[in-house]
């Protein structure tokens, strides 16, 4: 290409919101909701992300009414859709996933820069 590109950057906001599930006064769960904005479409949607319960309360519906949880505040928030990404070999995960109505839509592609936490 002879023309010399150029680019604009313009930084964006993003929503995070960490959504906990309580019992006795302790958190057993959370689940964090990012609500994005992209040129796409006028309304935002929303990623679903961390979605992690203690393992003593596994396995007894808590995990789905955290979900349900999210996907009610990502519709208050006017989301369009609502994304989620899970492994290959997690097939438990994605027919939890599907039973509450996602749909397995494609591929993650996922790069690592070996940031240590």
């Amino acid at each position: 290409m002879d023309d010399k590109l150029l680019f604009d950057k313009k930084e964006l906001s993003v929503l995070g919101i960490r959504i906990s599930l309580i019992k006795d006064s302790s958190e057993i769960g959370h689940a964090f909701l990012y609500v994005l904005k992209n040129d796409l479409h006028k309304e935002p949607f929303g990623f679903l992300e961390d979605v992690f319960i203690n393992e003593k309360y596994r396995s007894q519906g808590c995990g789905k009414e955290l979900v349900k949880k999210v996907i009610s505040e990502a519709k208050k928030r006017g989301c369009y859709k609502l994304l989620c990404t899970s492994r290959y070999g997690k097939d438990k995960v994605h027919k939890f996933y599907t039973d509450l109505g996602f749909k397995d839509c494609g591929k993650e592609f996922r790069m690592d820069f070996g940031l240590s936490i």
